[in-house]
């Protein structure tokens, strides 16, 4: 059988696509990092890690839309439905993704040209 949904308030739909939008800039804020380590950067590190670390940043911003998107669809399912909202673990891979492209980019910086 299934599950009876209802329509939310108007104001949790609305605030789970600006959380949503919120997540879709920050992998656009990703991608243009990825672009610009490559492209704009070119005197940091060698060339092989300066384009993993862009390749690194531009994997992170993909894996943030496709979350971002599958948040936004689950919590709007368990809105719905008025279920409990599912736990997430996208802040903590996004968060590791940067700490390790981060420590990267401070390698680069320190080791120069």
């Amino acid at each position: 059988m299934p599950e009876v949904e209802h329509e939310p308030d108007y104001r949790f739909t609305l605030a789970n696509e600006r959380t949503v939008l919120a997540w879709l800039r920050t992998s656009l804020a990703l991608m243009a990092a990825g672009v610009a380590v490559v492209q704009f950067v070119p005197l940091l590190g060698r060339p092989a890690v300066r384009e993993a670390t862009g390749l690194g940043f531009t994997v992170l911003s993909v894996v943030t839309a496709i979350a971002a998107v599958l948040r936004w669809r689950t919590v709007q399912r368990a809105m719905r439905r008025g279920r409990p909202l599912p736990g997430s673990a996208t802040v903590w891979v996004v968060a590791a993704g940067l700490a390790a492209t981060g420590l990267v980019v401070c390698v680069m910086m320190l080791a120069g040209p």
